[in-house]
């Protein structure tokens, strides 16, 4: 299996193509990005990221049927490997153990 850590970014995009499930594509991560987390990407920024995590094996992308709103163009739907899923499933795991690990006084003050 390829490299499982991720940065904040890969991890914010995998977690994305998964909340979107079999509908996810550029321009729907770029507005699910925008109203779920409030964080502003560029298309070319994502679609960079894009083609990383399916050169790392994390997605695999496939084209979707030619649609008239889109003057016959086919969108590229991309979906989660098994790597990609073990990857975000290791770095939640991390993520838990630091915060189970801070203790509730230090807590008390992140709130």
């Amino acid at each position: 299996m390829k490299r499982a850590n991720l940065g904040e970014f890969e991890e914010i995009i995998l977690l994305t193509i998964a909340t979107l499930d079999n509908r996810a594509y550029s321009v729907a991560i770029v507005d699910q990005l925008a109203t779920q987390i409030k964080r502003k990407a560029k298309l070319g920024v994502v679609h960079a990221m894009l083609n990383r995590l399916e050169k790392k094996g994390f997605i695999q992308s496939e084209l979707g049927d030619p649609t008239a709103e889109r003057g016959g163009k086919r969108k590229r739907y991309y979906s989660l490997t098994a790597s990609g899923f073990a990857a975000v499933r290791k770095s939640k795991e991390s993520r838990e153990v630091l915060w189970n690990s801070i203790p509730n006084l230090v807590l008390e003050k992140l709130k």
